[in-house]
């Protein structure tokens, strides 16, 4: 339903309810409690907590306050992107972090700021100066549909909606599709038409974003990356035997090692290191088929000079491996099946709080390509929604927003026009998902033309190393649709193409 139209449904409930005493109460604001410690009845609510911190370790001191709320009776569902932020009112003071939550609990208001505050205490926050430093903050914007005012405590938020850096995470924690009864009393309480979308739109929403004030980031290795700012180019090293474009080049570790600093040299960010061929009709390797491959190549790059400021992902969908590489040194895992083909992948993830590229494929490498694997009423939609799915099996298992890549899997379980869709459908696909979760609408996006097969079939190029050209018109027209990650075999001339779309989208901004 339209999002105008939905408010104005509710805002008639909300009338009709106050006109017959609120009996039909789930469309009404509910309690409202004012100057009173008065608590509600303990039926589980959905809240949202903001998070800030910009003193310490600010993301060890996020995850340890989401650790300690899981343990406190606060089930966390949803995570907002993070930010990087300017200090407001005292200004005098490190940049903060920044996100939001949304969770579930049982806590009533006032015990619920009593958890909050214990966890501030636990983490270090002492009383200070008013708006200064402080390892972490955590304020309840929401406490279900309800309006609390008293002495100690005020739902809404009082400030909310004047901080950016506050309204950025919460606008992130909604999706374009309103979801349910609370979700749009959220809205109403905004006191906009538009509900907390024209409130964001009035302190400038998504032109703030980028700019030296907030930046959307994403944590890897022991940075804030800051993604927006350019494309990146990941470069692929297959130290497989039968990979389909260049099986067998780079086994030994020599060979590995003088293509990695090749790419590096290029202008490669990422090398993305795969010891397991994901080709249509690959032979499957175990685990430890898998780590005899990888290990021994990880560790020599990982131990090039020409790496430092450079990232590692590591290519597997199985979570022994992916857990044994972020061990010796790599910094995010790239999973194809984005956790389909491992159960527990998600959890050791989670587990070892690093970014996760998770792909959309159907079926496996030795099925993708079936005939009911490549069945699709919309494309960009169903792999939009399936994606959804799969990121937020990750989410509920305690990857947060702020960690995900998401890939839509150009030439997995799809055929050229599908692929070709795809390419010219990546806003849709973005749109798509945000009706659900924006946070995850707006993680960074990648693409994996290189050298596919499609690319052959219309190009009339059969070899695959042929298909340099051709790659980089795609990752020009996916670039400049929006993907913010490119992976290729050919580093140099996709890194060119990327320059060039970003002067084009640079100057795109300033008009």
């Amino acid at each position: 339903m339209n999002f105008i139209k939905q408010l104005v449904l509710i805002k008639h409930g909300i009338r009709a309810a106050k006109s017959s005493s609120c009996k039909a109460a789930s469309l009404c604001l509910s309690r409202s409690f004012h100057h009173s410690p008065v608590e509600v009845n303990s039926e589980e609510q959905e809240v949202v907590i903001a998070l800030g911190s910009n003193v310490g370790d600010r993301l060890n001191n996020f995850e340890d306050a989401l650790n300690r709320m899981k343990h406190s009776g606060i089930q966390i569902s949803r995570h907002g992107c993070l930010y990087e932020t300017e200090p407001a009112y005292v200004t005098d003071q490190p940049h903060f972090l920044n996100s939001a939550v949304r969770a579930t609990t049982k806590l009533e208001p006032h015990k619920l700021l009593e958890t909050l505050k214990e966890i501030e205490r636990d983490l270090g926050r002492t009383a200070g100066i008013r708006y200064g430093p402080r390892p972490i903050d955590l304020d309840i914007l929401f406490y279900g549909s309800q309006t609390v005012n008293t002495d100690t405590l005020v739902i809404p938020h009082e400030r909310i909606w004047e901080r950016p850096f506050v309204m950025g995470p919460l606008v992130d924690l909604l999706g374009t599709d309103t979801d349910n009864d609370t979700i749009k009393s959220w809205h109403l309480l905004s006191r906009n038409s538009g509900g907390i979308f024209e409130a964001w739109q009035k302190l400038g929403g998504e032109s703030l974003i980028g700019k030296d004030g907030m930046k959307r980031v994403l944590p890897v290795g022991n940075r804030l990356w800051n993604w927006s700012t350019r494309a990146s180019v990941m470069g692929i090293l297959n130290v497989t035997p039968d990979s389909f474009s260049d099986g067998g080049e780079f086994i030994s570790i020599g060979s590995a090692v003088s293509r990695v600093r090749s790419m590096v040299t290029e202008g490669a960010d990422i090398i993305d290191l795969g010891a397991q061929s994901t080709r249509p009709m690959a032979m499957k390797l175990s685990p430890e088929q898998e780590l005899d491959r990888l290990i021994p190549v990880l560790e020599a790059v990982i131990n090039m000079p020409e790496m430092e400021e450079k990232l590692i992902s590591v290519d597997t969908f199985y979570s022994q491996v992916a857990l044994e590489a972020i061990k010796k040194g790599a910094h995010l895992i790239n999973d194809v099946s984005a956790g389909q083909l491992d159960s527990n992948m998600h959890n050791v993830i989670a587990g070892l709080k690093i970014p996760y590229i998770a792909m959309h494929m159907r079926g496996d490498p030795s099925t993708m390509q079936n005939d009911e694997n490549l069945v699709y009423d919309d494309v960009c939609k169903d792999v939009a929604s399936e994606l959804y799915t799969r990121v937020r099996d990750a989410e509920l298992s305690g990857v947060p927003a702020w960690r995900m890549i998401l890939d839509p899997g150009i030439g997995f379980s799809k055929n050229t026009k599908h692929n070709l869709d795809i390419l010219a459908g990546l806003p849709g696909v973005r749109s798509e998902i945000g009706r659900k979760s924006l946070a995850l609408s707006r993680a960074p996006l990648l693409i994996g033309p290189s050298r596919k097969r499609f690319l052959g079939e219309i190009c009339g190029q059969p070899d695959a190393a042929r298909r340099d050209a051709a790659t980089v018109a795609c990752v020009t027209a996916g670039v400049l649709g929006g993907a913010d990650i490119v992976r290729v075999h050919n580093v140099g001339v996709n890194r060119d193409a990327l320059r060039i779309c970003d002067a084009m989208l640079q100057r795109k901004r300033k008009f």
